[in-house]
């Protein structure tokens, strides 16, 4: 979990900076839309789903006309109409990758993503042919200079919260939960009044596949593939991410 810990934070770090940062805005809206639409409303002291939205928004540096101008939208009588599809498939070598989006267009989704596997040697699957490979777990990513209070103290608040794992990267702290716990912690840290980067359900492989550099290069570049795709809101995979391959992308 590791690995990915520090290849997720190295991505939150570059994100805001480069070219990425129109689609993490059309994702962010698109995440803000579903949440009032199936959250309860755009009050977001009533939805909570919608107060963790306007959080990931405000995590890639959203402004707040923005987001006030598309929680507005999607509680109009014009809004998009999304819905939430997942696929499952292989990668090269074996890799099992988790395909999650967001779109207004089911077929074109479809299709978008099954040219992304096939024309990059993978192929899809069918749904929950890979889930028994990955654990479902709420995971906030925290900006380590504004926690205010002691770093012991803030920890054990957490671990009250349902944290069942907390690392520390550089200039940010991931905390894992139980993916029945994701609420209990979010109550948490807005009882602590500590705003996230980010805070989401993810798909944690339970084993991780390690490839050489060059292939597991390949594999990275797969998942940049899909993550580009604007209906993509997230990709999962079992690739292990090395500090070596951290070491060579950056590089690149």
């Amino acid at each position: 979990m590791a690995g990915h810990s520090k290849w997720a934070n190295i991505k939150h770090r570059k994100g805001a900076q480069d070219k990425k940062r129109a689609k993490q805005f059309t994702r962010a809206i698109k995440e803000i839309s579903v949440a009032v639409k199936e959250g309860g409303g755009a009050d977001p002291e009533a939805n909570p789903s919608l107060r963790n939205a306007i959080s990931n928004a405000k995590g890639v540096n959203m402004p707040k006309d923005t987001i006030d101008r598309a929680i507005k939208k999607a509680s109009g009588a014009d809004a998009d109409n999304y819905e939430t599809v997942t696929f499952e498939g292989y990668g090269p070598n074996g890799i099992a990758i988790f395909v999650e989006c967001t779109t207004d267009n089911t077929n074109r989704t479809v299709a978008s993503v099954r040219s992304i596997f096939t024309k990059n040697g993978g192929s899809l699957g069918t749904n929950g042919s890979l889930e028994f490979l990955f654990d479902k777990k709420g995971v906030f990513v925290l900006e380590r200079e504004k926690i205010e209070i002691n770093l012991e103290e803030f920890e054990l608040e957490l671990i009250e919260g349902g944290g069942t794992k907390i690392e520390k990267e550089d200039d940010l702290m991931t905390i894992y939960t139980d993916f029945n716990d994701f609420g209990l912690m979010s109550s948490k840290l807005e009882e602590l009044e500590m705003e996230t980067k980010s805070s989401e359900v993810q798909r944690i492989p339970l084993n991780t596949v390690e490839l050489p550099v060059e292939d597991a290069k390949k594999i990275l570049n797969l998942i940049e593939k899909f993550e580009d795709d604007d209906d993509v809101q997230n990709v999962y995979h079992n690739l292990e991410i090395t500090d070596e391959l951290i070491d060579a992308m950056e590089e690149d």
